[in-house]
This record gives structure tokens, sequence and C-alpha cells, in this order.
């Protein structure tokens, strides 16, 4: 008898040690480059995911637990990405990742997340051709930006075309697109050039510009380079030429400062700072009070801010953090973001977004001047080459250049 009551008691104790303290908080990685080339787009995303989670904590946690942020640096790098995605999920034991901004990074860590059935939140605009059972993306796909902005350029800006971007997957597969877009629109593309990640030289890009004289540079440069571009563009006197970008906002207008402002810059995202709505405008002064009154947000900050307001209500809707349950709680959410109604589509796991373009302002905002009014659908895989993506879109309304 004594052997069987101290049989049960050791297999009580081992259990009431494995289980979960009910008030044990709710782990979830933040995995962003605090450093390299990229920090200057990213580190803005960790104070995004922080905000939500200091809200939601604020209103007494997720199933009664708080919820905690363990921050990793990928260091500009997409091996480190990947193995600090590994030592978060396996050694961590976060429930969820907050991550990324290229694709190439994103496309480094989504075999181990989907090894782990893990989830990630990813919240940049991407070039499409992916989805994944273990992804949810926040940004915007090819025909909530990139189709409807470059078609937009096309009909207001000009049909001789300049392509300057980073050398890495999403510049090159933006481009692909974009080319189908200029020739069945009777355009032509003037040339394609790419530089690395960080890179700082643009004089030979510049002389080119000059010597071909666009209508239209279309930007798909990321990190610091974006001001080493802008400045170089200020110092040749271009300052005419527009240039659309599709990987810069208010935070690298920032950066660039307006001793190089470009007044012929206009920016393509399904979010601006500048939105007047109530909502937006709650959000900008609680970013503002977290994080200091001089920051911006911006179209990632937002994306990134409302993938953990997401994946909260999915928690609490399966009453449990597990990656698993949590994934299928995640196809029933939406929620009134500063964007407007997010909503996430079933099929493929990405988010309905509205889509705006803006003309940068002298005081680092955008002022719109393109609005597609009703949110669209995502489609990761747009059947670009028919411009599907544009079905429905209102025209043009605003500002001209």
């Amino acid at each position: 008898m004594v052997i069987v009551v101290l049989i049960l008691t050791t297999i009580l104790g081992i259990f009431l040690l494995l289980r979960p303290n009910p008030a044990s908080p709710i782990r979830i990685g933040v995995l962003h480059s605090l450093s390299g080339t990229m920090a200057v787009n990213e580190r803005p995303l960790v104070d995004a995911v922080r905000l939500a989670v200091e809200e939601i904590n604020a209103a007494g946690g997720l199933l009664g637990r708080p919820v905690e942020m363990r921050v990793a640096d990928g260091r500009s790098d997409d091996a480190v990405f990947a193995a600090e995605a590994e030592r978060l999920i396996a050694a961590d034991r976060v429930s969820a990742l907050f991550a990324c901004w290229t694709s190439a990074c994103r496309k480094a860590v989504k075999p181990t997340v989907e090894k782990h059935r893990n989830l990630m939140f990813y919240p940049l605009q991407h070039e499409g051709l992916e989805q994944s059972p273990s992804i949810y993306y926040t940004g915007s796909t090819p025909n909530q930006q990139i189709i409807p902005g470059m078609q937009w350029a096309l009909n207001t800006l000009g049909k001789r075309v300049y392509l300057l971007g980073s050398d890495y997957i999403f510049p090159h597969a933006a481009n692909a697109i974009i080319r189908d877009l200029v020739k069945a629109n009777g355009g032509s593309v003037l040339a394609e050039r790419y530089l690395p990640l960080g890179d700082t030289r643009f004089d030979a890009i510049v002389a080119e510009m000059r010597a071909l004289a666009p209508d239209v540079i279309v930007n798909t440069i990321n990190g610091d380079s974006n001001t080493h571009f802008f400045r170089a563009l200020h110092g040749a006197s271009l300052g005419g030429v527009p240039v659309v970008s599709f990987s810069l906002a208010e935070e690298g207008l920032k950066a660039i400062g307006p001793a190089a402002f470009h007044p012929n810059h206009y920016a393509v995202w399904s979010y601006f700072q500048s939105i007047p709505d109530e909502a937006n405008q709650r959000f900008v002064a609680a970013f503002r009070k977290r994080h200091g009154a001089d920051r911006v947000t911006s179209d990632p900050i937002e994306a990134a801010y409302v993938g953990v307001q997401l994946w909260a209500q999915a928690v609490r809707d399966a009453g449990t953090d597990d990656p698993e349950q949590v994934n299928r709680a995640m196809l029933q959410q939406s929620t009134a973001a500063p964007s407007g109604v997010a909503a996430v589509d079933r099929g493929t796991r990405h988010v309905w977004k509205q889509m705006r373009i803006g003309k940068a302002r002298a005081d680092g905002q955008f002022e719109l001047v393109w609005h597609s009014g009703n949110a669209l659908r995502p489609a990761p895989f747009p059947d670009y080459h028919s411009q599907s993506g544009l079905q429905g879109l209102p025209q043009p309304f605003g500002a001209r250049p």
C-alpha cells in the first residue's frame, strides 16, 4: 500500500511539474534586424509589437496570463534569422513568431516554422507566389500593391520606366510583374538595375538616369540604401523625375531628411500615418506616447501591430496558445485596424487590405492621391498578365504631379 501511494504521489508530482502554470507567461518570438543594413526598417517593427503586447497585458493579458516578448536580432543576415527562429521555437518554446522584413529572410525562416508546426506573422508586402499553412501574411500581395500601383504610375506619370532595386527576391519578382505590365500598356523599360543591400554607391546609377531621362523611376530598394539613393538624386538635381517606391515609407523619409527631399516621390501602401480616421489617430497617438513624440508610423509598423492583435483574438477564441489550435482559430479573424478592416482570407492566410498611393511631403508624411476605396481580396498567385487584380478599382483622384 505504501509503495502504491508513493508511485501515485510521484506520478502526480510529475504531472504538476509538466502542466503549464496558468499564470505563466505566453511567450512570443520577435525576430527582426536590430543591427546591419535592415535595422533602420526593422527596429520600428519591434516597437509596434511591443505596443500591441503592452496593450494586451494592460487589459489583463490572454487567458489570465501575461504575454512575454522574446526579442532576437537577425543581424540583416538570412542564416542568422533561420538559426534564431530555431532557437526561439525549440529552446524558448514561443507560441508564435513575429518576424522578418525581406522575402529572402522569410523564405529562410519558413522551413523552420513549418517543421515545428508553429506560427509566424509576416508584416511586409511581398512578391506573391507563396502561401504556407504556418504563416499569416499581414502585408500586401501583388494585386493589393504592385499591380494597381504600377498601373496608376503608367497612366499618370508616363510609360518610359527605369527599374531600380536591391539585389534579392522581392525586387526581382516585383520587376518581373512590372515588366509585363509596362509591355501590356505599350511602355518601355529603359533599364533594370540592382545593387546589394546596404550599397551606398549610386553615382553611376544616377548618371544613367540623367542620360536616359525616364518618365518614372520605379524603386524597390530596401534598407538604408534608400537614404543614399535619394541624396544622390538630390545632388544631381533630378528632383523633377517622379519616383514610385514600393518599399519606402515614413521612417525612410525621416532618415533621408528634408535637405534631400524629393518633390516627386510617391509610395504605394495600404496604410499611411496621415490617414485622418479616428482609429488611426488613436493608434498614432499611442505609438508616439510609448516610443517618442518624434516617431512616425508606417504600413509595416501597422501590419506588425495588427498581426499581434489578430493572433491575440485567435488565442482567446481557441482558449489556448497552442499553435495548431490557434492556427485554426486564425482563419475566422478580422479586426478594425488603423488602415481599415483587416480580415484573414481563409484560402490564402493573407489579409484583405485597402490600397493607397501617397505623394511625399516635406514634413515626412504622405498626401493621399489614390485610394482603392474598398478592401481588396489577396491574390498571392495573381493573373497579372490579364491585370485581373485591377478589376473593380476606382479611377485615380486628387492631386496630380
